[in-house]
């Protein structure tokens, strides 16, 4: 499998056969990861994140529906690590650089006092998006 390449070289046509070939690099056996949505509920953005819980770091993904945050875990052992935050539980969303510009994200503020930072590479699109819904 392969395809022919044509080309000129010094005045010449020329033929090149390239073989196809497919590299693997990463095998990833992960399940595939759903989210029980409410009623009429649509995921707006979706994106990589972790939280420190219990001074353990929890990898996960950052979901943004038109109704909530949702923080849900990459391992399904570590479910008791997911969380939401009604967009109605908002007090603020701080936007924040550790080490100049090395690690982005946001800090989400809820009404009870709490702080949840979500370090994420598209945190300007998260954080605007979020300060629209609250």
């Amino acid at each position: 499998m392969g395809y022919v390449m044509n080309y000129m070289f010094f005045g010449m046509n020329l033929q090149h056969y390239v073989p196809k070939y497919v590299f693997i690099t990463e095998i990833n056996n992960s399940t595939e990861m759903t989210v029980k949505l409410y009623p009429n509920e649509v995921v707006l953005k979706a994106g990589d994140t972790n939280q420190v819980v219990e001074n353990q770091r929890v990898n996960g993904k950052l979901i943004v529906t038109n109704q909530r945050l949702y923080f849900r875990t990459l391992s399904e052992h570590l479910d008791k690590f997911n969380f939401e935050i009604l967009f109605e539980n908002i007090l603020e969303v701080i936007f924040y650089n550790k080490n100049l510009t090395l690690v982005k994200g946001i800090n989400v503020v809820t009404r009870d006092g709490k702080s949840h930072i979500f370090p994420l590479r598209k945190r300007d699109e998260f954080g605007e998006l979020i300060n629209k819904m609250y």
